[in-house]
C-alpha cells in the first residue's frame, strides 16, 4: 500500500477511530498494555510505535507521561499525529520518524526501547516473521513487546453472525485474506497461533494472548452502541473479556504481550 493512500484515508480513518469499535478497539489495548508496563517502574518509559499512524496509540501512552517515538512512511498521519500531540500538550513527548518499518534508520535502531508496539501492521504483510524479529530486536531486556492484528478465525464468525451468509462464512473458513474497507486494499489475516511461535524464537517470554473486541461485532444494532450507557456497560464487558479464555479465540483482534529476553 502507498503513502498516498493512507494519506487520503485520513479523514475515513479519523471517522472510523471516533466510532464505538474504533474507541474500545484502543481503549482495550490501553488496558491491557497497562497492565504489563506498570511492573516496569513508575518513571516515563521509552515507547517505539512501529506504522503508528496519527498515533491513536500514541496519545494515550502519552497522557501517560510516557516518550513515545511513532515510526511511520506516511507524512500525512505524521503531521496528523504531532498535531493530535500538540492539542493535547504532550507534543514535547512525542517523536516522529518517516520511515519504512522495514528500513529503520539508525536513529532507531541505535537505541533498545522499554516497549515497542506493532499494532494493525501485520495484515499489511504476507510474512509477519521479519516484523516480528524486528520489533523484539528493538526492545530491552525484560521490556514489553505489543502485536495486534485481525484475527482470521473472526471473520467466518462474523459473516455468519452480522451478515446472515453461512454460505460466506463456510467459504471464508480457509480464506487468509480480505478486503479492508477503510484504506481500500487487500489484507492478510493471521492468527494468534501463528504468531506465539514467532514471539518465541524471537527470545520472548511470558506470552499473554488477549482479545479486543470480543462481543462488539457480534451485536448487530450498531446504532444502540452510540448510546453512553449501552457504550459504557459493553466496555466494561470487553475488558472484561480480554484475556478470559476462550473468548480472545474468535474476538475480531488479537493482542499479544511477551517479555523480550536477550
Amino acid at each position: 500500500m502507498t503513502q498516498s493512500q493512507f494519506d487520503a484515508a485520513l479523514d475515513s480513518w479519523r471517522v472510523w477511530q471516533e466510532s464505538p469499535w474504533g474507541r474500545l478497539r484502543y481503549a482495550t489495548a490501553e488496558f491491557n498494555l497497562r497492565r504489563r508496563l506498570e511492573p516496569l517502574g513508575d518513571g516515563p518509559l521509552r515507547v517505539l510505535d512501529l506504522a503508528g499512524a496519527d498515533g491513536g496509540d500514541a496519545l494515550r501512552l502519552l497522557r501517560r507521561g510516557h516518550r513515545v517515538t511513532i515510526v511511520d512512511y506516511s507524512p500525512g498521519m505524521l503531521a496528523a499525529a504531532r498535531e493530535r500531540a500538540g492539542q493535547d500538550g504532550t507534543e514535547a513527548r512525542l517523536d516522529t520518524v518517516e520511515a519504512d518499518v522495514f528500513d529503520l534508520p539508525g536513529a532507531v535502531t541505535g537505541s533498545r526501547y522499554d516497549a515497542v508496539l506493532c499494532h494493525n501492521l501485520l495484515q499489511y504483510v504476507d510474512d509477519p516473521a521479519p516484523v516480528v524479529r524486528s520489533a523484539v530486536s528493538l526492545v530491552r531486556r525484560g521490556g514489553v513487546v505489543s502485536v495486534m492484528a485481525i484475527n482470521r478465525h473472526a471473520t467466518p464468525l462474523g459473516l455468519a453472525v452480522r451478515s446472515l451468509d453461512p454460505a460466506a462464512a463456510l467459504d471464508a473458513l480457509d480464506r487468509r485474506h480480505m478486503h479492508g474497507e477503510t484504506f481500500d486494499t487487500e489484507l492478510t489475516l493471521h492468527t494468534a497461533e501463528e504468531i506465539v511461535p514467532l514471539l518465541t524464537g524471537a527470545g520472548c517470554t511470558g506470552i499473554e494472548h488477549c482479545g479486543i473486541r470480543s462481543v462488539q461485532d457480534h451485536i448487530t444494532d450498531d446504532t444502540r452502541k452510540h448510546d453512553p450507557d449501552f457504550f459504557a456497560a459493553l466496555e466494561a464487558l470487553e475488558l472484561a473479556l480480554t484475556d478470559r479464555h476462550p473468548y480472545p479465540h474468535t474476538a475480531k483482534i488479537f493482542q499479544l504481550l511477551a517479555r523480550a529476553g536477550d
